[in-house]
């Protein structure tokens, strides 16, 4: 599809703001249905956007499983009707106690966890001793991130071994993601992959050789999805998240991925202190701060310009023609990084054919909600 990034009436819209393409959005995941040859193969990261409508936008479209980093997102999920939730974070220390309260107090959403060592396991069985829930578990993997996750050898067995046999938790699989690799070229993004698809699937063949059920395997985020969409293995779920909404960072860095960039900044000229200096209202309060200064956005309307220091509150940027854009010129800014950009604003503009739509709140951007 071609986008459509209009904005017929800008005065209407505060700055900075957060724009949605609605149109394009749902492109992307019709575009991910599309990838992952189903529907019922999908699991995306609510992380990316935070916004129960969008949750219940998948809902519509057929994508009902959905993973989480924070019990918060897990509870404005299955509040927006998600009907299956993996939480694929560490539970310890009350977040435990957290996570059983918020999956009884939704009992039509199904809940399902992540561990990497027998302690959590042990405390979250406990936890749940006092209640008539059953979580289903799947074993973190470590399979090149180095971040959370168990190697796949015989301590991760006996974990698995474990699992299963703890009151209140049934084991059901694996998670194994490799979001360390970020190759451009899709044949180099494979090979990377391999290593983590040989580990995973061995480890799969071994717990099938003692008697353990692996019902599923929630595999990879963004780059690796086409990698991992085209396995035909049971139980096979994709879990993506930034391609969602997309954003420049990963459309320029992944050219091969069929997703568009569904999100903009608004931002508004505020002072020109110089000849060839524009001063915008686009701090890193606004954007994501992650990418280095410089590169954490782009603006198609100045292609040539260069973008400078940035603040809590502004944005320098220089160019020749400087003097077009007078105090209060309306601008788009698109993220690099859309994930963390949505976490910085309470509500977000949804645009369709140029006019405002809608407003949808990021309600999973707090930490805690009600439990």
């Amino acid at each position: 599809m071609q986008p459509d990034y209009r904005v017929n009436d800008p005065d209407a819209l505060l700055s900075p703001s957060l724009l949605i393409f609605r149109d394009i959005v749902v492109h992307n995941l019709h575009e991910m249905i599309r990838l992952a040859r189903g529907a019922e193969r999908l699991r995306p990261h609510v992380k990316t956007h935070k916004m129960p409508r969008l949750v219940a936008l998948c809902e519509q479209l057929g994508i009902h499983k959905h993973k989480c980093a924070t019990i918060a997102e897990a509870e404005m999920t299955a509040a927006a009707g998600g009907q299956d939730v993996l939480l694929a974070y560490p539970l310890v220390g009350p977040n435990i106690r957290r996570f059983v309260r918020l999956a009884t107090a939704y009992p039509e959403t199904t809940f399902r966890v992540l561990v990497d060592e027998p302690l959590p396991a042990r405390a979250l069985s406990a936890a749940l001793a006092e209640t008539e829930l059953s979580v289903p578990v799947l074993i973190d993997l470590e399979v090149g991130m180095g971040r959370t996750g168990t190697a796949p050898d015989d301590a991760a067995l006996a974990l698995c071994e474990l699992v299963d046999g703890l009151p209140h938790l049934e084991f059901e699989g694996i998670s194994a993601y490799d979001g360390q690799i970020h190759d451009s070229d899709l044949a180099q993004r494979r090979r990377a992959a391999e290593t983590g698809i040989a580990q995973t699937l061995a480890f799969r063949e071994r717990l099938l050789a003692k008697g353990l059920n692996v019902h599923r395997l929630v595999l990879g985020g963004t780059p690796t999805f086409p990698i991992h969409a085209e396995l035909d293995v049971p139980g096979v779920e994709c879990s993506p998240g930034t391609c969602t909404i997309q954003d420049v960072g990963y459309a320029n860095r992944h050219p091969d991925l069929p997703f568009i960039p569904g999100a903009a900044l608004l931002t508004r000229v505020i002072s020109r202190p110089r000849p060839g200096r524009l001063c915008l209202d686009l701090g890193h309060k606004a954007v994501a701060a992650d990418p280095p200064a410089g590169s954490r956005l782009t603006i198609p309307e100045l292609p040539e310009a260069h973008i400078g220091g940035q603040s809590e509150e502004h944005l320098v940027v220089d160019t020749p023609r400087a003097s077009e854009f007078p105090p209060g010129t309306a601008l788009l800014a698109f993220p690099s990084h859309i994930c963390p950009t949505c976490a910085l604003h309470r509500r977000v503009y949804v645009m369709e054919h140029g006019d405002l739509v809608d407003e949808w709140e990021v309600a999973a951007r707090d930490r805690v909600l009600t439990v």
